[in-house]
C-alpha cells in the first residue's frame, strides 16, 4: 500500500506540523510518503502526483477545504480507485456533509496520531481504527472516538528530521509545546480541549534546536504559551542559550496573566527584536467577553504591552462582530487599542468554526453566516450587513497602510488629533473608489490618501507633509517627486556643502517642512519650526533623514 500524506498550505512559505508528525511516528511503514503543495499550485499538478497512490491522505483546514475537495474529486474522476482520507480540524466537526461526498472515503475526526497509525496497520479492515467515519455498503459508518494520545510518545521523534535542511530557512516553522488550552473562549476550536498536555521536554528542545540551527522564523502553536511560568522562563533561557542572529521567535501570550517573573527576565535578559508575541485582545467590550466566556483586563493587558514593547515587537487581534459588540463599540476598541501603536493589528471578523459553541449557538443573537469556508459573519442583532461592509473598507486601509508600514507617521498623528477609526474608514471607502484593494501600485498608495487628505482636511499642512515624509521613506532609491516642491538646486548645493554630505554616495531629496520632524520621529511632540528635511539615498538601505532648522541654516550660511 502507497500512501501519500499532504496538504495544501496557504503559502509555499508555509509548514505542515500534522503531516511531518504523522510520517515521523510511522515512517518505518513500507509505501509511506508525504508532500506539501500551495492552495494556488495547478490542480492538475497535484491530481497528477496523487494518483500514483494508492491513498492519498490530506490535512484539512478552514483555509484548504474548498481546495483540497477539489483535489479530492479530480484524483477520483482520473483514478476512481485512489483512496481519499481526510483528517484535521475543518473536518473533525459537522463532517456529514463531507463524507457523504462521492469523492471521500475515510475521514479521522480530532486527534489523528493513534486512529493513523491504526489506520496503516489495520488497511483496508477499518472497523476497528478509533475515530475514523466511512462508508460501507452505502452507510456511514462513525467508529468511537479515540483516547487521547500520549505525548509521551514524542519523546523520540523530531518532525523535521526528513526535511530537505536547505530550504527551511526560507519558510516559517511552526512548533507546539502543549496541547489543549485553560480558556474556554465560544469562537476558538481550542476551547474544546480544556485539559493542557505538555510535550517532554527533551522532545521540545530537540526540536527547537534543530529549528533554530536549519530554520529562521519559528512560531510557536500554544494558544497561551505563558501559562507556566517556570516552562516559559526555560524555553525562553534555551533560546537565548542558542539562537542565531537572524532568528526570530512568535508566541501567544496572555498579557493580563503574564507573570512578573517573566516580565523582570525578559527586561532583563531577552534583547530586543528577538520575540515577536501576538495577543489577542478581541474587544475592549467587556459584556461582549463575557458572552463568548471569554475574561480579559485590558488596563493590565495594555500596561504589559507598553512595559515591553521596547523589547518585544507586539502583533495585536481584534475581532468584529461577536454578540453585544455593536458599531461604536468596536470603534472604541479600535482607538483603543491603536493607540498602542503595535507593528502589526490585526482586524478579523468572527468566524463560526465547525464545532464551536458560537456556531452551535448562533441563533440566540440573530447571527447570519456564510455556510462555506471560513464561515465569516454576515449580520446580527448587534451589526447590520452595511456596518460590517463599512468595517471591510476600514480593514483594507488598515492593512494597506499601517501593517504593510507605509504611512506610520501620518497615522501617529491622526490618532493624536483626530478619530483613526474614521480616518481608516473614510480611506478606505475613497481607495475602493479609486483602485482595487489587491491591485494597485506603491505610488498609487501615497496618491490616494494625499487625495483624501487634501479633501478632507484641507488645512492640516502638518498631515500632508507627513504622508509626504512617508512616502519619500518608502525608497532606496531616489523616487519620483511628489506632493511637495523640493527646495532649489542652490539651496540644496549650500546645505551639501554646510554639511559635507556624500553627494558620490547619496542622492538627496530636500523638502521645506514646518515642523521639527526629528523631535516627532523620536517622541511623538511637534515643534513648529521652518525646517528642512533631507533624504540620503544610497540604493542598498531606506533613506536615513536629517532635519535642518531653517534658522540654523541661515546662521551658519
Amino acid at each position: 500500500m502507497r500512501l501519500l500524506l499532504t496538504t495544501l498550505n496557504a503559502k509555499y512559505i508555509h509548514t505542515n506540523l500534522a503531516i511531518r508528525i504523522l510520517y515521523e511516528l510511522n515512517k518505518e511503514h513500507e509505501g509511506l510518503s508525504w508532500k506539501e503543495f500551495t492552495i494556488n499550485e495547478d490542480r492538475e499538478k497535484v491530481t497528477d502526483e496523487c494518483v500514483q497512490y494508492d491513498i492519498v491522505a490530506f490535512s484539512c483546514y478552514i483555509w484548504n477545504i474548498t481546495q483540497t475537495l477539489e483535489v479530492a474529486a479530480m484524483i477520483k474522476a482520473k483514478c476512481p480507485s485512489v483512496k481519499i482520507l481526510l483528517g484535521g480540524p475543518e473536518v473533525s466537526y459537522e463532517y456529514e456533509d463531507i463524507i457523504a461526498l462521492e469523492s471521500v472515503d475515510y475521514i479521522i475526526a480530532g486527534e489523528g496520531e493513534t486512529p493513523f497509525q491504526l489506520f496503516l496497520q489495520s488497511y483496508p479492515d477499518t472497523e476497528n481504527v478509533p475515530g475514523l467515519i466511512y462508508k460501507k455498503e452505502n452507510k456511514i459508518i462513525e467508529n468511537k472516538a479515540a483516547s487521547m494520545f500520549d505525548l509521551k510518545k514524542f519523546a523520540d521523534i523530531m518532525p523535521y528530521s526528513s526535511d530537505n535542511i536547505e530550504s527551511l530557512r526560507t519558510k516559517i516553522l511552526y512548533i507546539e509545546t502543549s496541547r489543549g488550552c485553560p480558556y474556554k473562549c465560544e469562537f476558538c476550536l481550542a476551547s474544546l480541549d480544556n485539559r493542557v498536555r505538555y510535550l517532554p521536554d527533551e522532545s521540545i528542545k530537540r526540536t527547537l534546536l534543530f529549528m533554530i540551527q536549519h530554520g529562521k522564523v519559528i512560531k510557536f502553536l500554544d494558544r497561551t504559551f505563558n501559562i507556566k511560568k517556570d516552562f516559559t522562563i526555560d524555553i525562553f533561557q534555551f533560546i537565548l542559550d542558542h539562537h542565531r542572529p537572524e532568528n526570530v521567535f512568535q508566541f501567544e501570550i496572555t498579557a493580563d496573566i503574564i507573570h512578573s517573573d517573566i516580565i523582570r527576565f525578559i527586561e532583563g535578559k531577552v534583547p530586543a527584536g528577538l520575540f515577536r508575541f501576538e495577543i489577542g485582545i478581541q474587544t475592549v467590550n467587556q459584556q461582549a467577553n463575557l458572552e463568548v466566556s471569554r475574561k480579559q483586563n485590558f488596563d493590565k493587558t495594555k500596561k504589559i504591552i507598553l512595559a515591553l514593547e521596547h523589547k518585544i515587537e507586539m502583533h495585536l487581534d481584534l475581532i468584529v462582530g461577536l454578540a453585544l459588540d455593536y458599531f461604536e463599540d468596536i470603534r472604541y476598541s479600535f482607538e483603543e487599542v491603536f493607540k498602542l501603536f503595535a507593528p502589526e493589528l490585526q482586524l478579523g471578523f468572527l468566524k463560526f468554526l465547525k464545532g464551536t459553541p458560537v456556531r452551535d449557538k448562533h441563533q440566540q443573537h440573530g447571527f447570519l453566516f456564510d455556510k462555506n469556508p471560513p464561515y465569516q459573519i454576515i449580520e446580527s442583532n448587534y451589526l447590520s450587513r452595511q456596518e460590517l461592509q463599512k468595517i471591510v473598507l476600514l480593514e483594507h486601509a488598515l492593512e494597506i497602510y499601517w501593517n504593510k508600514k507605509r504611512c506610520i507617521h501620518a497615522l501617529k498623528y491622526v490618532t493624536q488629533h483626530y478619530s483613526i477609526f474614521d480616518f481608516l474608514l473614510g480611506l478606505g471607502t475613497y481607495f475602493t473608489g479609486i483602485r482595487d484593494v489587491h491591485q494597485y501600485t506603491l505610488k498609487d498608495v501615497y496618491e490616494i490618501v494625499y487625495q483624501y487628505a487634501q479633501l478632507n482636511f484641507p488645512d492640516d499642512n502638518i498631515l500632508h507633509e507627513l504622508i509626504a515624509i512617508d512616502y519619500y521613506r518608502q525608497y532606496k532609491i531616489k523616487p519620483q517627486q511628489l506632493f511637495i516642491q523640493e527646495i532649489s538646486s542652490e539651496e540644496k548645493k549650500q546645505i551639501i556643502r554646510h554639511l559635507s554630505l556624500d553627494s558620490d554616495k547619496y542622492r538627496f531629496i530636500m523638502l521645506p517642512i514646518s515642523f521639527d520632524f526629528t523631535t516627532y520621529a523620536r517622541e511623538g511632540k511637534f515643534i513648529k519650526t521652518a525646517s528642512t528635511i533631507i533624504f540620503q539615498y544610497n540604493a542598498v538601505t531606506l533613506p536615513e533623514t536629517i532635519t535642518l532648522h531653517n534658522l540654523q541654516l541661515e546662521k551658519s550660511i
